[in-house]
């Protein structure tokens, strides 16, 4: 059967999610978190979809390599369009865009209700979902940051509930825990980020104005953090 080890991306995703959840993992690919979670006994029952036969093939192949095949289920569709809310209180989406996430759930205002917890790793438009998110009700309990190679993952823990407006720099960098050892490495990067797309906007003929004073206030803002 094997041994079964997620990346460290996926490991802290993992670590979001609630002891006996009943988990949908959206866009799930090999279906690796999901089949790990069942291993483990920290869920009590999967759903897993994807949007193309070809990874739902790759997780269908991944539950038979470690004895899951009657414990997962298997569904061919957009986002959560093929799961009703009754099968899910835990939704873990990972590996897509801010703007995607942000969309997939517009799309099932079911997974935001009081009740659901939601567990996202965006891979680009972080400050997108985080507005997003604050504009919908929904509030950030925690994130988490992981590192793999050069590159740098957040993931975020969401329940329903109002949250506070975040400034700026929060919508860019967030509110990771000042002790996670990631977060000074994180910030940096994201000075740097800022600092180039304000250089950027400075030197161009008829830079936006408003988008410069923008990354002007997300720098500070994270020079302060």
């Amino acid at each position: 059967m094997g041994r079964l080890e997620l990346s460290p991306r996926l490991r802290s995703v993992a670590e979001l999610v609630p002891l006996g959840a009943r988990l949908a993992d959206v866009g799930t690919d090999h279906a690796y978190l999901p089949a790990w979670l069942l291993r483990e006994g920290r869920v009590a029952a999967a759903v897993v979809s994807d949007l193309r036969p070809g990874p739902l093939d790759r997780a269908r192949q991944t539950a038979e390599r470690f004895g899951l095949t009657g414990r997962m289920d298997f569904r061919l569709c957009d986002g959560l369009s093929g799961l009703s809310p009754g099968e899910a209180d835990t939704v873990v989406i990972a590996g897509m865009g801010g703007e995607t996430i942000a969309s997939i759930l517009a799309a099932a205002p079911w997974s935001r209700e009081a009740g659901r917890t939601l567990v996202l790793q965006p891979m680009s438009a972080q400050e997108d979902l985080r507005l997003w998110l604050m504009e919908h009700d929904c509030r950030i309990v925690r994130e988490v940051l992981s590192r793999e190679g050069e590159t740098l993952y957040v993931a975020l823990l969401v329940t329903a509930g109002e949250m506070g407006p975040l400034t700026p720099a929060e919508l860019w960098a967030g509110r990771q825990s000042r002790e996670d050892p990631l977060r000074g490495l994180y910030l940096e990067k994201l000075i740097g980020k800022t600092e180039r797309a304000a250089a950027g906007l400075r030197a161009a003929r008829g830079g936006d104005p408003v988008r410069l004073a923008s990354r002007e206030e997300v720098r500070a803002g994270h020079r302060q953090m």
